[in-house]
């Protein structure tokens, strides 16, 4: 099974608790107004990669530990059948090694679509963050872009671990964006607030520094 991969990082601690994998997926037919992550929308092959790849990555990577893993995109579940074949290898490997790792994923369709459309799926995932971003309503609670997306519990996993980030509110993250290079590209991971990408571009153009090409445009 294939599955179209953007990008994926270890460790990331801004998008969930704890120390995480963070994966990407490639392509949204959502493409939300504002979207800080337009390089993710197009579906593209040249992405694409096996999920036993992607998992040997995970495994190689989280050798020392993790805590979690983070499903973004891109929209995962434009990609059903892929996101499934994802989490039916993470709930082996968890199972195999004995981790309590959660599993969050992101998605911009609603809450309803995705328990009509993709109850299977949601079954194999412990917390939920759904909705459309919605570029009028600033971030008002920890982990989500806009006010109007909630953090949905599904398993008693995620009751543990999550519960008290429920109704947290932004400022409570003590960090809330995280920066990884390879040298030729730059990558923000987190939830920026309002404004704060621009802001970052002007700051680094004043000291000389002018990012040719940048997601949230």
């Amino acid at each position: 099974m294939k599955i179209a991969v953007n990008k994926a990082h270890y460790p990331v601690t801004v998008l969930g608790p704890g120390k995480r994998i963070g994966i990407w997926l490639q392509g949204c037919r959502i493409q939300c107004k504002g979207c800080v992550s337009q390089d993710t929308w197009t579906s593209d092959t040249g992405h694409e990669m096996t999920v036993a790849r992607l998992m040997r990555w995970c495994r190689d990577v989280a050798k020392d530990g993790v805590e979690g893993i983070t499903i973004s995109g891109g929209e995962p579940f434009d990609q059903p059948e892929a996101l499934n074949a994802l989490l039916d290898a993470i709930h082996f490997w968890r199972e195999q090694a004995g981790i309590t790792m959660d599993i969050l994923c992101y998605s911009g369709y609603p809450l309803t679509s995705l328990q009509k459309k993709h109850r299977k799926l949601l079954s194999k995932i412990d917390a939920l963050i759904p909705e459309p971003y919605i570029d009028a309503q600033p971030p008002e609670l920890a982990w989500r872009g806009s006010a109007n997306q909630p953090l949905v519990l599904l398993t008693p996993l995620a009751q543990q671990k999550y519960a008290a980030w429920q109704d947290s509110p932004l400022e409570n993250q003590e960090k809330r964006i995280q920066t990884m290079t390879d040298g030729k590209h730059i990558w923000y991971i987190g939830i920026p607030a309002r404004g704060d990408m621009q802001a970052l571009e002007s700051l680094a153009e004043s000291r000389g520094l002018r990012f040719e090409q940048v997601s949230w445009r």
